[in-house]
């Protein structure tokens, strides 16, 4: 059974780091793509990166220079490092697994329960 367990959220101030991590079991992170995701009450769920099984990555154009997305698949962990954390940043950030590499979150895969991030001005 595939399952992703998000941690590492919390509250900041405006300037401040956080690290995301996304546990995986049933499956390899090597084999998928890997994403993170995150919705602010209200809005659409919004893609903010993506690492391809061959470690490619790519970002939103939001958290550029900002975020970095890695991942471990010796301990099948994807990580989102947060820097110079933003109040629009604030959301429940969600991690997925597909097996394309798409910024939709409608496309099929599976996803964790998700982990709060909140950042004050």
């Amino acid at each position: 059974q595939v399952r992703l367990v998000e941690s590492g959220g919390g509250s900041v101030q405006s300037g401040g780091s956080l690290r995301l991590s996304c546990a995986a079991s049933g499956y390899a992170t090597s084999s998928y793509c890997m994403a993170w995701f995150r919705q602010a009450p209200g809005e659409e769920r919004e893609w903010v990166a993506t690492i391809a099984p061959w470690g490619a990555t790519n970002y939103a154009e939001s958290v550029k220079g900002r975020f970095t997305i890695s991942k471990d698949n010796a301990k099948n962990t994807l990580y989102l490092q947060m820097n110079s954390l933003k109040p629009d940043d604030t959301a429940m950030y969600y991690c997925a697994a597909r097996r394309v590499c798409t910024v939709l979150a409608a496309a099929v895969g599976y996803w964790g329960q998700g982990t709060q991030v909140t950042v004050s001005s």
